[in-house]
């Protein structure tokens, strides 16, 4: 395995494999390596010749300092993990790398349908981060197909319609969330929670699971829904942020037309903010009269 901090080494190894007829992946992280990273990375190995990983806690996605301070930080950890996975290359930039000029004087790149909706109305600028640090990225490792967890479904829209719009010869492979036993989803922020949080925790699987079968069931009364998972969060000592229920294509609130919708929901537990979704078919019946707001 090949550890690489600048682009120019990169760029030559990339044209190397090229010329020798090597399907790429690539697998973009912010490091703080889990179970669910390295599934991604065994999956990149399914569809491709060779695997590139990235690890870069990318500034300009953070919409405040103290998240990006308490971001953990474990590259030799994750050197580790990913040598015992035999990837290629770990492309490890630092801000200077990716931002030579800093970030105020970068070009950025938004999707606006996507980035100022759901999470990015609370998180202003985050999926502009996201789509801009991705994008360069891609651009930097050029691969023939990456892929990116469906616990961040949101992002995984927007890096979506991003591609297509800018007609990126890239495929975009979803992978579907890692859980723990108990049902959290894998994220590096769970490692932030105290023992006692980490025992609640599980209660937003839980409440989302609860949603589902409610929807299942034929409910489609989703403001009362909504208003009933955030008190199940409550009780538990979680303090609901948002739940969302829309169509799992779009983004938008379910219609008449949606044939699959998504539950999306974060929280705060202590000084660390969970998120999670999960996806429901619809029949007919439940898309009827259906109303959010």
């Amino acid at each position: 395995m090949q550890v690489i901090a600048e682009i120019a080494p990169l760029r030559d190894q990339i044209l190397q494999w090229r010329r020798e007829g090597q399907r790429i992946a690539f697998v973009p992280t912010m490091g703080h390596l889990h179970d669910g990273h390295l599934t991604l990375v065994r999956k990149a190995r399914e569809n491709a010749d060779v695997v590139v990983v990235s690890i870069f806690v990318n500034p300009m996605q953070f919409d405040k300092n103290d998240d990006l301070v308490a971001y953990p930080r474990t590259l030799e950890e994750d050197t580790a993990k990913l040598h015992a996975e035999a990837i290629d290359v770990l492309f490890t930039p630092s801000a200077d790398v990716m931002y030579p000029q800093g970030m105020d004087n970068h070009v950025s790149i938004e999707v606006p349908s996507l980035s100022n909706i759901l999470e990015g109305a609370s998180r202003p600028g985050h999926f502009k981060g996201v789509a801009t640090v991705v994008s360069k990225l891609f651009n930097i490792v050029q691969p023939d197909v990456a892929l990116f967890g469906e616990k961040d479904f949101q992002q995984l829209a927007v890096i979506n319609k991003m591609v297509a719009d800018l007609a990126l010869p890239i495929a975009i492979v979803p992978v579907p969330t890692v859980r723990e036993m108990d049902g959290l989803a894998m994220s590096s922020r769970n490692s932030r929670l105290t023992v006692d949080e980490r025992q609640r925790a599980p209660v937003l699987a839980k409440t989302l699971r609860w949603i589902s079968s409610q929807m299942r069931g034929g409910r489609n009364d989703y403001s009362e829904l909504v208003l009933d998972g955030n008190d199940q969060l409550r009780a538990a000592g979680l303090e609901p942020d948002e739940i969302f229920i829309r169509d799992a294509h779009s983004l938008q609130p379910v219609t008449e037309q949606t044939s699959k919708a998504v539950i999306l929901a974060s929280v705060k537990l202590g000084q660390v903010r969970l998120i999670d979704n999960l996806m429901v078919e619809l029949t007919v019946a439940q898309t009827e009269e259906c109303s959010e707001e």
